[in-house]
């Protein structure tokens, strides 16, 4: 069958020209005109060739350099990373190359590298899958690699690398029964409750969508509410709550909860997803540290570098650089000291970030508490289904790391600490 996937090979190219010459991240990319235009079986073949490339963008550019004695403009560069990735990974020579010379040759201000695209393709033909199995897992940049190698250990982050490398399952949150959603979508039920999906699906098409019977949430993601335990009848607020999977297995527990989140356009999402799974929740579009009143807890999934989910977002160590982190984690500081503030006596304050950074996680809490001596840190809150005892911290908090559950696929990297006022 002829391969036509010239559409989907022109976007992805496009989507790597956004992340790599614009420093947009892939998700925001998603958004583009030109994505838009595509029919859903290109869109999806675009995103996911593009986010196969960038995971393996070490490998590709290594493969390609001996066959280059420059760097080439972005545009063509891209067009190569995309046919090299494929090239290498079993894609079909002819209708690779051949889509590839196309889209350069499309182009009038890289048409005369046509030439150029197909004698290093032809090349890659013949090296590149060979080649391709000796190379290392690719690396993350120095930036984040050092301070991740002296927190955990250079042996450790190989094994976080390894599991980006692998890339991530879909995991979806029940609203109900975990163990009959595994069996009606054809997943596997983690230890904490979480249902697991294998290979490429389409959400939209899972059995349970269209009823609310779940929705996506990575199962690290899904901990810190296990481990909040929220009581129907309770009030609770989540300070940042989009795109509102917590939101929703509070709403789930018969807990009224109000959701908190600064941008319109992703709270939209929140509303979408409640209404989906039939479940309520007030929603308030506005600063969390301007937010008032009393509760029986309060969530803070604050907002942070989100180091942990490269294994789903591989073009997050290509568009960031660090910088932005310090503004980050003193903004993280001033929402904890807010959230303290919002607290009934006996009141519980869960933190979380989705950050491998301890700045971001184990010092936050330690600098709470140290401020806050009244405040209590609850350990036996970690006690639940599927937590390694091992995973708590000497603050009292859980680190969870993408080499966790390594052979099922890993999970998020998350920093979860439940903290208690006194009565």
């Amino acid at each position: 069958m002829a391969d036509n996937g010239v559409a989907a090979r022109r976007a992805a190219a496009g989507l790597l020209g956004q992340v790599l010459g614009e420093q947009v991240m892939l998700s925001e990319a998603l958004g583009a005109a030109y994505m838009q235009k595509l029919d859903y079986d290109d869109r999806a073949r675009a995103q996911r060739l593009a986010t196969e490339t960038l995971r393996s963008l070490e490998r590709v550019d290594r493969i390609m350099k001996p066959f280059l004695r420059k760097p080439p403009p972005l545009a063509v560069h891209n067009v190569l990373r995309i046919a090299t990735y494929e090239l290498c990974t079993g894609g079909a020579a002819h209708g690779v190359v051949n889509d590839a010379v196309s889209s350069v040759g499309a182009n009038k201000r890289t048409e005369k590298m046509k030439g150029l695209t197909n004698a290093v393709l032809r090349k890659v033909v013949d090296k590149g899958p060979e080649e391709w199995a000796k190379l290392r897992v690719p690396r993350l940049p120095k930036w984040l690699r050092a301070p991740l190698s002296q927190a955990y250990g250079s042996e450790n982050v190989g094994a976080i690398e390894r599991v980006h490398f692998e890339g991530a399952p879909l995991d979806l949150t029940p609203k109900h029964d975990g163990a009959a959603l595994a069996e009606a979508v054809g997943g596997t039920l983690t230890a904490t409750g979480s249902v697991r999906i294998d290979g490429a699906v389409q959400v939209s098409a899972l059995t349970g969508y269209d009823a609310g019977d779940w929705w996506v949430q990575d199962a690290a993601a899904a901990l810190p509410v296990e481990i909040l335990k929220p009581k129907s009848g309770e009030k609770i607020i989540d300070l940042c709550c989009a795109p509102g999977g917590k939101t929703m297995q509070i709403a789930a527990s018969g807990a009224t909860v109000t959701g908190v989140d600064t941008s319109e356009r992703r709270m939209q999402r929140v509303r979408e997803n409640l209404e989906r799974a039939k479940l309520d929740a007030e929603l308030v579009v506005g600063d969390a540290l301007e937010t008032s009143g009393e509760y029986d807890a309060v969530l803070l999934d604050a907002p942070c570098s989100a180091t942990g989910t490269i294994r789903r977002h591989p073009d997050l160590p290509l568009v960031k650089d660090g910088s932005d982190f310090g503004g980050l984690i003193e903004l993280q500081a001033q929402m904890l000291a807010h959230a303290v503030t919002l607290l009934k006596p006996g009141g519980r304050l869960l933190f979380c970030t989705c950050s491998l950074l301890p700045d971001e996680g184990e010092c936050q809490v330690e600098d709470l508490l140290e401020a806050h001596p009244e405040l209590e840190i609850d350990r036996d809150a970690l006690t639940i289904e599927g937590v390694d005892p091992d995973w708590i911290t000497q603050e009292g908090g859980l680190r969870l790391r993408p080499d966790y559950w390594a052979e099922q696929g890993g999970m998020d990297g998350f920093y979860i600490a439940l903290l208690r006022k006194p009565a």
